[in-house]
């Protein structure tokens, strides 16, 4: 409603003009806050209420060609329009029979059958996007389009101003410079970056060959620092690419497994110009730590000053997926995007900002590389992602982004050492990875009791090893613990043909069974104490029921 007009209208209805300024100023401070958060694209300090959300979304819904509310029409009464309602052909000329101001005649009109559908998605029936580029904007959707770039522009000043992912001083374009919102899981849009890198690789290569393509060597090649996350590896090969595992290494004062540079190095000069990136990993389940992403980005840029000669160069992309909650893993982005190369830096929406499943921010200090992914995405997109997180967002605001931030620091120490006194309780030892400030773990190995002790027997030992571990967490899950992992020594996974020995623990030859738990964003304190209860009591009835099996065993012997 129109607020110039507001007195006049309310005067005809003899309600009284300090009754009607009250009420005005209302609306006038509501228009003015989203007048200023159009305006500068930030995010408000104060979350907004449920109401203000609801309501700017409710407005914006009339832009969109197939809201229902937004193109109703008066019908027309007078008996004279129905009076011959067909010509010749049978066609009806009536139009006032018809309540809809637009007429959809082709095959995607954002139609929605269930009202309950049409008010779970606000009425975003047309998605985002075309087919040629996802962040394009769309005639028949312009609150789609406009909610897109908005919350791309909230995302990012959230991660700037909120996680500190904000560059360093003295360079032009920091980590989150440019972003693209993707709706589909980190995997699928780790494949679908690194399929728009390829076709940049392609006509940057075939540039320096004056245009001619048939002299550019294919770049097929990802070298991907290990972690043992099935999603990761899938994502390089479904992008139709050749994936070469580099080894960790276990550090020699720490239980901590990260880069091997020394295999990287080796591998850059193997292979040369038929790679197409290096892709290293942030975020990661303990004793797995960060990869050191600020020494691969510059190895990877020493690389390609000293053997390129224009071209694309090698690049690199980087699986951040829920490290923006983590400041270490922040400043070392910001270090890597300033002595080295990244291209690309790929986070989880649901992780990070507490929303739904199904969407990734894309980030980049270079305009051209998303420009590349954003061109690459395969027709329309699903808004639902994006409303979660625009939503999200403004509820939050930025104080309240910062809040849970601060609030997760705040629980690590003592998770840690609550975990530590469980461990000791039980003869075991917290996993030392000062590297990880996100993911903690605690060795299984006294939980082990294999009633098989003839080397000759192995086979026979880790089986029997690895299905008393298996068990440990059959029995966390059951009793309601969730997101813990459990890990058993010299498990083997096949993944599309390539072995993984070790599995689990992103190492050949790990010498611990062990457990993880996450302190992440969103745990509150009595969650985390509530865990421990469960963890110490689920480690007491395990050892119950084993004792209570051998006892039975030798019963059965004698």
């Amino acid at each position: 409603m129109d607020a110039v007009a507001i007195p006049t209208l309310f005067s005809s209805l003899q309600i009284p003009s300090n009754h009607t300024s009250v009420g005005l100023s209302n609306l006038l401070s509501s228009n003015s806050q989203v007048k200023a958060l159009f305006h500068h694209k930030r995010l408000p300090d104060v979350g907004w209420s449920d109401l203000q959300i609801q309501r700017l979304l409710l407005e914006l819904s009339v832009l969109d060609t197939n809201c229902e509310e937004s193109v109703k029409c008066q019908l027309l009464a007078s008996s004279s329009s129905s009076s011959s309602p067909n010509n010749d052909n049978g066609v009806s000329h009536n139009s006032g029979s018809f309540a809809h101001r637009w007429t959809g005649a082709g095959e995607r009109e954002g139609r929605i059958y269930s009202p309950i559908v049409l008010q779970r998605h606000f009425g975003l029936g047309h998605g985002i996007g075309r087919s040629g580029d996802v962040m394009e904007a769309q005639p028949k959707a312009v609150r789609s389009s406009a909610l897109l770039r908005l919350t791309l522009k909230l995302t990012l000043d959230a991660i700037r101003r909120g996680a500190g992912l904000n560059g360093t001083l003295g360079k032009a374009c920091g980590p989150a410079s440019f972003g693209v919102l993707l709706p589909v899981c980190t995997g699928m849009s780790m494949s679908l970056v690194l399929s728009g890198l390829r076709d940049r690789a392609r006509k940057l290569d075939a540039a320096t060959h004056n245009g001619d393509g048939n002299n550019v060597q294919d770049r097929n090649i990802v070298l991907w620092s290990r972690i043992d996350q099935k999603s990761c590896y899938k994502a390089i090969l479904s992008a139709g690419l050749r994936c070469i595992v580099l080894p960790t290494k276990a550090h020699p004062d720490t239980d901590e497994v990260s880069t091997d540079l020394d295999s990287l190095k080796a591998a850059l000069s193997e292979h040369g110009n038929r790679i197409l990136a290096v892709l290293t990993t942030t975020s990661c389940f303990c004793p797995r730590v960060p990869d050191e992403v600020d020494a691969v980005a510059k190895m990877i840029q020493t690389w390609n000053e000293e053997n390129l000669d224009g071209g694309a160069g090698i690049s690199h992309v980087v699986n951040h997926a829920y490290g923006l909650q983590c400041q270490a893993t922040n400043k070392l982005l910001n270090r890597a995007c300033t002595i080295g190369r990244v291209d690309a830096i790929v986070c989880s929406t649901d992780k990070n900002f507490l929303v739904p499943v199904g969407g990734a921010l894309i980030i980049s200090p270079n305009s051209r590389v998303i420009e590349s992914i954003s061109t690459n995405y395969p027709g329309r997109a699903s808004a639902s992602p994006m409303t979660d997180l625009f939503i999200t967002l403004l509820s939050m605001g930025l104080d309240g982004y910062k809040k849970v931030l601060a609030e997760r620091n705040r629980l690590i120490g003592h998770f840690r050492r609550k975990l530590e006194m469980v461990a000791n309780t039980f003869g075991e030892r917290i996993l030392v990875c000062p590297r990880n400030t996100v993911s903690f773990g605690i060795t299984l190995d006294n939980l082990i009791r294999s009633e098989t002790t003839n080397a000759s027997s192995e086979q026979i030992v880790n089986e029997d090893e690895n299905k008393q571990i298996t068990k440990f967490g059959s029995m966390l899950f059951t009793r309601c613990i969730s997101g813990t992992r459990v890990v058993a020594r010299n498990e083997t996974k096949a993944i599309s043909g390539h072995i993984f020995r070790g599995f689990g623990s992103s190492h050949d030859t790990y010498p611990h069974a062990y457990m993880t738990a996450a302190c992440a964003i969103g745990m509150t304190e009595g969650e985390m104490n509530e865990f421990f209860v469960r963890l110490e009591r689920c480690w007491r009835d395990h050892f119950a029921m084993r004792e209570k099996e051998l006892k039975k065993k030798k019963k059965e012997e004698d």
